[in-house]
């Protein structure tokens, strides 16, 4: 991301792919990639690319047969948060270091809040499953949602969201992401040759799911100090456990903390202060993040050799 212009690439920085059109005097046609937390690839494919790339050509020639483009947008780039600086100039900056380095300069000036972390809210938050190979095309619209409330239907095909034209999932989600926390969000759509318009009316919270899988999470304190692989379902049927149920084995690395505590290999990690958590390990780790601070003392609920046990631990933070 070294001398990238964050201010005109500015996208998910935790996707592993995303792809942009525009002129070369800057003026953005279109974006695509995505992807949910199930699958880093799952949301994009072949057919869905040249999509949204026939739309980007459209909008080309309708506006460059319209006049000049926009001036040139204002440049920032990573290099100019202090935690880049710090970097050894041959460093790699990855993308999910923007991440990283925002929240930190956030943090620095005390103005980063726990909602920053839910970036690039998903269609499905308001409602709307958006077809693979034609972005911009409605597959499934859930029930009392609020794209259902607007009056989209399945078969509808977005023109723009919160005033972003639409052609794939990464402008539909670009268009959520400068939507407001709470409110109206306007959109447009054509049915059977018509174009209608409506707003999504979005509660508190509705950026809110699941970001256990963002690479930029893990920069977040504090750590849980275990990790490891969750149980198969024939594995938790043995021990009695549900098949949605939290385990996981405490795997070979034992952190300093984790040790120190009394916590051992192949350990079980089945709760937290007594809860009963349905998650997989990976969405445990988010768990911990967003529900606990640094200095917070916990107990971890395990088994070991068919024997339950808590052990207390405190979450401290990772060393510069």
């Amino acid at each position: 991301m070294r001398g990238v212009n964050l201010n005109l690439f500015d996208f998910d920085y935790d996707l592993t792919w995303a792809g942009f059109f525009l002129s070369a005097n800057e003026q953005m046609y279109g974006r695509y990639g995505g992807r949910d937390a199930s699958s880093a690839d799952g949301q994009m494919s072949l057919a869905g690319l040249r999509h949204a790339m026939a739309a980007a050509l459209a909008t080309h020639r309708r506006i460059s047969n319209i006049g000049p483009a926009s001036p040139p947008t204002a440049v920032q780039t990573v290099e100019q948060y202090p935690a880049a600086q710090r970097r050894q100039a041959d460093a790699c900056i990855h993308c999910h270091h923007v991440y990283d380095f925002r929240r930190e300069a956030l943090q620095t000036a005390a103005k980063w809040r726990l909602d920053e972390l839910w970036v690039y809210p998903f269609p499905e938050n308001v409602g709307l499953t958006l077809d693979v190979d034609e972005g911009d095309r409605v597959k499934s619209v859930a029930d009392n949602s609020p794209a259902a409330a607007a009056g989209l239907r399945a078969g509808d095909c977005l023109q723009a969201v919160n005033g972003v034209p639409t052609a794939s999932l990464a402008d539909v989600q670009y268009g959520l992401q400068r939507s407001p926390a709470q409110g109206i969000i306007p959109i447009t759509w054509m049915r059977a040759g018509k174009m209608l318009a409506s707003n999504l009316d979005v509660p508190s919270g509705w950026r809110k799911t699941d970001i256990s899988w963002r690479w930029s999470l893990r920069g977040l304190e504090p750590s849980s100090w275990v990790h490891g692989d969750d149980l198969t379902s024939e594995e938790k049927k043995k021990l009695g456990l549900g098949e949605r149920q939290l385990a996981f084995f405490q795997g070979n690395f034992l952190s300093i903390p984790a040790r120190q505590a009394g916590i051992r290999q192949n350990d079980v990690i089945i709760g937290l202060d007594g809860k009963k958590l349905e998650m997989t390990a990976q969405q445990f780790q988010a768990f911990v993040k967003l529900n606990y601070k640094l200095g917070d003392h916990v107990t971890y609920n395990l088994l070991r050799a068919g024997m339950r046990l808590d052990v207390s631990l405190t979450l401290i933070g990772r060393p510069p």
